[in-house]
């Protein structure tokens, strides 16, 4: 009998342990997180801390796990880029565009001048700063209303500023791409990045027009192989723009964005969702198992501080510029309410500058601290507050 040598690499049964544990755990932490009114990816970062090999254990070597996580960015944006159909995005993004980057450069230089204040490096506080400019898709739009999302001016407004610091993350995920590369010259790099990102644009328009939107319309009534042409295209548009020096999320978010005008794009989006969901389980999970817990202690009275100035400030500052440029939404603080947390991209612009040696490890815990603090305290405080889908009051609670 042929026996598999644990040194080569992980077995079957670990990978399948591990699984096991994961979402077993993070079904036993969420429902926790539901009774206390928390999103659900609170619990599965907790429960990544506790098993992960700082705390118990339980996974010692979780880089399998985070190879597989990383599959859930890349459906996270490519699914962002689905939704995104370019007509409706410039007609959306133009209401709010002054109103997201000023308010994002507030937010930036709070941040840079917190990170100098403590005495963190020029570089590391600039990356703190940017990624203070963001706040959660994911609990902006899971506690909002569906009535309110789709027909009413507030909605229009938290989705509008929710897209455009998108986008701009993902305009600093290629920065960070750049200046990640090995190499004396920095600013080449970026330029050489930024030209090929044209091209695979490019690419990804023609091979929609000709071959993709073809076969789409000639089999659109068989629902396997839409799913599966999908998936092939994108993860093959990731695979395409890894090639090109670009990283895998940049080439999702392409390859989303090309097929946000195709007819079955609604359909698509909803399919892929529980395949999202399913990796991004996992890929929360991972950030937690990650956090150095040593390391962690030692930033812990700066990330609070961080993460409470910025729930007092950003949505006072929403508030105000919303006022100042005239929306007509007769709710603007509930607006900046919805909006004073950090967002899921600060985490993954500080896991990425961390790989990429951009920034210290206090830095990027600094940052992963003070979000996922936000994250708790936030959407404690809109459920208790404004209407959720999961309100604690009969009378907040809207779907």
């Amino acid at each position: 009998m042929h026996v598999i040598d644990p040194s080569i690499g992980p077995t079957t049964d670990s990978i399948v342990f591990s699984i096991f544990v994961i979402f077993s755990g993070s079904a036993l932490l969420a429902t926790l997180a539901l009774y206390a009114r928390q999103a659900l990816l609170v619990g599965y970062i907790i429960w990544g801390i506790l098993l992960g090999p700082f705390a118990l254990s339980i996974i010692p070597d979780i880089e399998v796990i985070k190879g597989i996580a990383d599959i859930g960015i890349i459906f996270l944006l490519f699914l962002l880029g689905l939704s995104l159909e370019p007509q409706g995005l410039l007609h959306l993004l133009g209401k709010t565009t002054l109103i997201t980057l000023l308010s994002s450069s507030l937010f930036a230089l709070l941040g840079i001048m917190f990170g100098l204040g403590f005495g963190f490096s020029w570089q590391d506080s600039l990356v703190i700063g940017a990624t203070m400019m963001f706040s959660s898709t994911i609990i902006g739009l899971k506690l909002l209303p569906t009535t309110v999302l789709h027909h009413k001016r507030a909605g229009e407004i938290i989705v509008s500023i929710l897209l455009l610091q998108d986008l701009i993350a993902i305009l600093l995920l290629l920065v960070l791409q750049g200046l990640g590369k090995q190499g004396s010259q920095p600013i080449l790099d970026i330029l050489v990045v930024s030209l090929e990102l044209p091209f695979l644009l490019g690419f990804a328009l023609l091979f929609e027009r000709l071959v993709l939107n073809r076969l789409m319309r000639q089999f659109d009534k068989i629902q396997e192989y839409i799913f599966l042409i999908t998936i092939g295209w994108c993860l093959g548009m990731a695979e395409l723009a890894s090639f090109l020096n670009l990283s895998h999320e940049i080439g999702a978010f392409i390859g989303g964005v090309v097929l946000a005008s195709n007819p079955i794009a609604r359909f698509i989006s909803e399919s892929l969702k529980p395949l999202r969901d399913f990796f991004l389980v996992i890929f929360f999970f991972s950030l937690g198992a990650s956090l150095n817990l040593p390391t962690l202690q030692l930033i812990l009275f700066p990330a609070t501080l961080l993460a409470a100035t910025l729930l007092l400030i950003k949505p006072w500052i929403f508030n105000y510029l919303l006022i100042k440029f005239g929306e007509a939404s007769q709710s603007p603080l509930e607006i900046g309410c919805r909006l004073g947390q950090v967002s899921e991209f600060s985490l993954l612009v500080a896991v990425v500058a961390l790989e990429t040696h951009l920034i210290s490890d206090q830095a990027s815990y600094l940052i992963q601290a003070a979000t996922i603090m936000t994250f708790i305290a936030s959407s404690y405080y809109i459920i208790l507050r404004y209407p959720t889908p999961i309100a604690v009051s009969d009378r907040l609670r809207r779907d």
